[in-house]
């Protein structure tokens, strides 16, 4: 990791802040992932800084914007020429809101699930067969503000038979957990993580997965009769992370 490659520029993995504090286990499965790809990556630890979304949606438009100038100012030291990401909330800031702060923005932005599914097609990383119903989560970031639905239903059905819910894709049902609600209201975002968690058994599926790492802790915490994965346990197994959402 670490050299420039044939981009003219680096290719950064920034997992977010949940990812990176409390699911790390999610981190170390991308890594192990984006290496079993072929792909040449960097990353910036503890020199990144929240990418602003949770800011920015608090009405704190000042202070995202520092947060948002400080990281550009990063990226560009060290020749950032494309960003991978895991989070959906961190995908959609740089996506769509980092070019309306920078007006010079011309980093590419990927989410994971696009990287894999393209790198499946390619042969070059297949997931676990798991043999039966799977259930797919839209995260509200990753789908209806960014449209990305294709790509995580393209990995499920490599590994079993997907089962859609009642609400999906542009109609999905938030998992609770998001816009700081998990945080000041958790009784609330475990209610409706109860409610998803209904529907998903509603399917017959044996298992839901997620490809957010809010959805799949808050999903998860709220489950005892459906296995909940995230996406990138598809291709490695969970590991016993004892930290919760708080």
């Amino acid at each position: 990791m670490g050299i420039l490659n044939f981009f003219g520029g680096n290719v950064l993995y920034y997992p977010g802040c949940l990812t990176k504090i409390v699911a790390k286990d999610l981190e170390e499965n991308y890594k192990k992932i984006l290496n079993k790809i072929g792909i040449d990556f960097i990353m910036l630890k503890d020199l990144e800084v929240c990418c602003g979304n949770p800011v920015l949606n608090s009405g704190h438009e000042k202070e995202a914007r520092e947060l948002v100038e400080k990281n550009f100012k990063l990226f560009k030291e060290r020749a950032v020429k494309k960003i991978i990401t895991n989070c959906p909330a961190c995908f959609h800031m740089f996506k769509s809101n980092y070019p309306r702060f920078i007006k010079n923005w011309d980093i590419k932005v990927e989410h994971i699930t696009q990287t894999i599914a393209k790198a499946i097609k390619d042969g070059k990383i297949n997931p676990k067969n798991f043999n039966h119903d799977i259930t797919y989560h839209d995260p509200c970031h990753l789908g209806r503000y960014e449209k990305i639905y294709e790509e995580p239903r393209e990995i499920i059905k490599k590994s079993g038979n997907l089962k859609e819910m009642k609400l999906t894709k542009n109609y999905s049902f938030c998992c609770g957990g998001g816009s700081g609600v998990k945080s000041n209201y958790p009784e609330l975002a475990n209610s409706i993580a109860k409610e998803r968690i209904k529907m998903a058994k509603e399917t017959n599926a044996k298992m839901l997965c997620t490809s957010c790492p809010m959805c799949y802790l808050n999903l998860k915490e709220n489950s005892k009769e459906i296995d909940v994965k995230e996406i990138s346990q598809f291709f490695f197994d969970e590991k016993n992370n004892k930290q919760k959402l708080k």
